[in-house]
């Protein structure tokens, strides 16, 4: 079924529904992850960090040979802007129910009537000089209507916000009971006033009928977000093929900004999917990677048809056509999301042929696959697999690599003649004027940086004093920033101390457990490293965090939206949820 803006409200219950009775989701955002550079590597190197990969780079650009792709696949461009489903994120979403809250609040007296308080001040209104013509003419309009016994409504000429406020200010002190005033919109989108005479009941009936109406407003432009939160609060896996850039975006547009920091983005993707599988990974991976050459969806979609795999035998619900999968229609995300979700269950039941007995079927709640859980395939990163979103990633030797800058106008070739003496190395540009160069032995990295003690052009370092350099002027930096607020900071802060303790306010919160693994994971049988991992918790609470000196210093940006993610999502259940013992036949290694 294609769910577009015309059919989505009327369909969205089958969508909850089929979310209730799922065993897991396959998702696909069909996320080109187009750059602003001259190509990818510009970008990108084989020596990333995962942090380095992971961080935030909001953008909205047009690149020409993604537009051509996607074109060629059959991408319906007008259709994404025409029929596409509107949604929000959680502060806009936020924010648009405040405005809500504060138009109805504002009603108190200083608002729309219909929400007309009992306790509400009977003081006149002060109206500007320049107004008080204005609002004569609209209370002498009134008098009649109330003196007439023919007409029951006015409608006024349309007028600013500024006088629309004005009138509902003055109808609330001068006619408390017995009229209902509206808002509405000409064609034109004028805005104007209607009054009614209505009797309590009218007016309280036609309360209830326009707080729905706002209500049924909020949930339209709150949009497909909706699902999106209907899937995360079911705990239950969540299946993506190289899903990394869809997790990000996905996290980002419909939760919160990402934040800088990799740990707490880890933090807020965990929170938002607690159970994330990434089938990439699991191809790449034994007992996968010995018998599936090929991980990229569409080849890897034909292999799982063949000896020793078993396809799933797909039966579609009645009104619900299926994809054909002899037909490929790869590049449409649903279509995508569709033979991920094949995949993993054809790869997941090969799984079952390690048991004694052996089981043809191995359900998304199988300590089976535990071990693949949060794990996201990294792309072009040639020593770190994955990023793992449950503990520390994995941190490579890296003692064969340089670390070498030189001149704007050198080329690769220029690096392979420095190096010609070492035999094959690998380069990876980090910019115009660095890169890292692989040695094939790390014997050779102490000659290869001695002999750049006395050039002009060009200077080697290790990996590791590149690293530390690194992190000391990060530290620096962070040292300086620190400094910079405690000079700036003080007095805001002891204001603000002051205020908390005349408001006496108090916080009080579930205490959240955030749970690490860590630890070596080794899937292959042939290793002698088979032991169970090694499980290392902590506990966070929220309410210590909460209830500390309201004068220390503030939580990052991204700590505070992970926690308040976490919060919101405090009455999580996850539906089957599994034991916490670790899978013995299959785990996931931390060196490849």
């Amino acid at each position: 079924m294609e769910i577009i803006r015309s059919n989505f409200k009327s369909n969205l219950h089958k969508v909850y529904q089929a979310i209730e009775e799922a065993d897991f989701f396959a998702i696909d955002g069909e996320f080109s992850g187009i750059s602003d550079g001259p190509s990818v590597t510009a970008l990108t190197n084989g020596f990333d960090t995962p942090e380095e990969r992971s961080s935030p780079d909001v953008k909205f650009v047009c690149q020409s040979s993604s537009i051509d792709f996607l074109a060629s696949q059959g991408f319906d461009f007008n259709k994404v802007f025409r029929n596409g489903i509107p949604y929000l994120n959680q502060e806009e979403e936020r924010q648009l129910r405040e405005q809500y809250d504060e138009k109805r609040l504002q009603s108190n007296g200083a608002g729309a009537l219909s929400y007309t308080s009992p306790n509400t001040s009977k003081c006149p209104v002060t109206i500007p000089d320049d107004q008080k013509k204005f609002i004569d003419q609209v209370v002498e309009k009134i008098e009649d209507l109330l003196q007439s016994e023919e007409n029951k409504n006015l409608d006024l000429e349309p007028c600013t916000g500024f006088q629309r406020k004005l009138i509902y200010q003055t109808l609330s002190w001068k006619y408390p009971k017995g009229i209902h005033v509206e808002t509405l919109e000409t064609e034109k989108k004028e805005r104007y006033i209607v009054i009614s005479k209505v009797d309590e009941e009218e007016r309280k009936r036609r309360e209830q009928q326009k707080h729905a109406k706002e209500q049924e407003e909020l949930n339209d432009a709150v949009g497909f977000s909706r699902v999106i939160h209907a899937i995360a609060n079911s705990g239950k896996l969540v299946i993506g093929h190289n899903m990394l850039l869809d997790v990000m975006h996905t996290v980002h547009q419909f939760y919160c900004p990402l934040p800088a920091d990799l740990n707490e983005f880890k933090e807020m993707t965990t929170c938002v999917f607690p159970r994330l599988l990434d089938t990439k990974l699991m191809a790449s991976t034994q007992p996968f990677k010995d018998i599936i050459n090929n991980t990229s969806l569409a080849e890897l979609e034909k292999r799982l048809k063949e000896t020793p795999f078993n396809p799933p035998k797909v039966e579609s619900a009645e009104g619900f056509p299926s994809y054909d999968t002899a037909s490929e229609q790869l590049h449409e995300a649903g279509y995508d999301a569709y033979i991920t979700g094949l995949c993993f269950i054809s790869m997941a039941n090969y799984l079952g042929s390690f048991l004694s007995p052996p089981k043809s079927h191995v359900s998304a709640r199988s300590k089976l696959i535990e071990p693949f859980f949060n794990k996201l395939f990294l792309m072009r990163v040639m020593d770190i697999p994955y990023l793992n979103l449950e503990g520390p990633d994995l941190q490579p030797k890296r003692d064969h690599v340089l670390h070498v800058t030189f001149p704007k106008e050198w080329k690769t070739s220029d690096l392979y003649q420095l190096f010609s003496a070492f035999g094959n190395i690998q380069i990876s540009w980090i910019d115009d004027t660095s890169a890292f160069v692989s040695l094939s032995q790390p014997e050779q990295v102490p000659i290869a940086v001695n002999t750049s003690k006395y050039a002009e052009s060009y200077r080697i370092q290790t990996y590791a004093d590149y690293v530390g350099k690194k992190r000391e002027e990060k530290q620096m930096k962070r040292k300086w920033t620190e400094d910079s607020w405690k000079e700036v900071e003080p007095k805001r802060l002891n204001t603000q101390c002051v205020s908390y303790g005349l408001q006496n306010h108090h916080y009080h919160a579930n205490s959240l457990t955030a749970t690490s693994t860590v630890g070596k994971r080794n899937l292959s049988p042939s290793r002698a490293e088979a032991g169970l991992e090694a499980r290392v918790s902590g506990e966070i609470s929220d309410t210590e965090l909460e209830q500390t000196d309201p004068c220390a210093e503030p939580l990052s940006e991204g700590r505070k939206k992970a926690k308040k993610l976490k919060r919101m999502k405090k009455d999580l259940s996850p539906t089957g949820s599994i034991s916490d013992s670790s899978a013995k036949l299959f785990e996931v290694p931390d060196t490849w």
